[in-house]
């Protein structure tokens, strides 16, 4: 069998009948990644009375919906989906998969890795297709998925490969993929699977509640941000931030550091390990620029950085610098905006 054939396979999460935003964000990638290769993206949708979901995933760029609809599947469970998603791979061997890195998707895509004796790259900030030699053996390798994410602390940028066990698997967080912009209209191909594994299934949990805790803030959302890192240097000083936010319409997010220093809440995290950000306006305050905070958020339409340290490398992504102390800057920034509102 010729494995470069195999479809690209994005996992179609979904729960109570919604589509998580990333698996649409990620069939955009898939769709570039396949063109690439010249095969065909799919969907892989399972779940109990969803096939209502394909029109909505074909509008989105999947050329085939690969559907499993069956009772057993009603809630998620990792036994169920995982058994599925193996005999689904086994039987029509995809070259690469693609998931979410959402609670769910972490916790099936290691389980089908494992289950497979295959790769994974977790939380992957880029995806794309190139060429691979193996130092020890020279031996080359075409149009291989390179799974793209930063490692040893966020000092490198890591480039993994899996030239031989496939399929290729990588999981990618919700906002890191751009959603492309829906086709009204557009259809594909809806493949009805069967699973077998499921007859007779016994699953060692009954689910007799789901409860959710809505989000109270939607950073991905918002057109302002002004974040804040560790060199704010208390939640006391963070009130400034928020002013300026208020002040401008937007909302208030931080870095990594700045949430385990306990200045903020951990839903307002931005970077590799929170939420990927792409406002018209970032507001970088006393942010060294790290590599996984760059990660969430350097694709914003304008960035201001305000730093001490003239050789912060989030300089290097800012369109405009402010060398300074947090405290001293932003309220003359308030000032400002508060008499120009005036």
């Amino acid at each position: 069998m010729d494995r470069s054939k195999g479809e690209v396979w994005i996992y179609a999460e979904q729960e109570d009948g919604v589509l998580s935003d990333v698996a649409l964000e990620l069939l955009g990638k898939g769709k570039e990644l396949a063109g690439t290769l010249g095969v065909p993206v799919a969907a892989v949708l399972l779940g109990s009375g969803v096939e209502g979901l394909a029109a909505k995933l074909f509008e989105h760029g999947a050329d085939k919906v690969r559907l499993v609809d069956d009772p057993a599947l009603k809630d998620y469970q990792n036994r169920s989906y995982r058994e599925t998603m193996i005999e689904l791979i086994n039987a029509e061997h995809p070259q690469i998969c693609v998931f979410g890195a959402t609670f769910q998707g972490r916790d099936l895509a290691p389980s089908v890795a494992s289950a497979l004796r295959c790769g994974l790259t977790a939380d992957c900030t880029e995806l794309k297709i190139g060429d691979y030699t193996d130092p020890a053996t020279k031996e080359a390798f075409k149009n291989l998925l390179m799974q793209c994410r930063p490692a040893f602390g966020g000092n490198i940028i890591a480039t993994i490969v899996n030239p031989r066990n496939w399929p290729q698997m990588a999981t990618v967080r919700e906002g890191v993929m751009k959603m492309p912009e829906a086709t009204p209209g557009r259809t594909g191909e809806l493949v009805r699977h069967q699973a077998k594994c499921l007859d007779g299934m016994e699953l060692p949990v009954e689910v007799l509640e789901v409860v959710r805790t809505a989000k109270t803030v939607n950073l991905k959302g918002a057109r302002v941000i002004v974040a804040g890192g560790a060199g704010v240097g208390s939640a006391e000083n963070f009130k400034l931030l928020h002013e300026l936010a208020e002040a401008l319409g937007g909302t208030v997010g931080g870095t990594r550091a700045a949430v385990d220093l306990g200045y903020l809440e951990h839903e307002r995290q931005i970077g590799q390990t929170g939420v990927t950000v792409r406002p018209a306006l970032y507001i970088a305050c006393g942010i060294s620029g790290a590599v996984q905070h760059l990660a969430g958020m350097q694709e914003s339409q304008k960035i201001i950085a305000i730093n001490t340290d003239k050789d912060a490398p989030i300089f290097s992504v800012a369109h405009y610098g402010i060398v300074g102390d947090v405290c001293d800057v932003l309220p003359k920034i308030i000032k400002a905006v508060k008499a120009k509102a005036l």
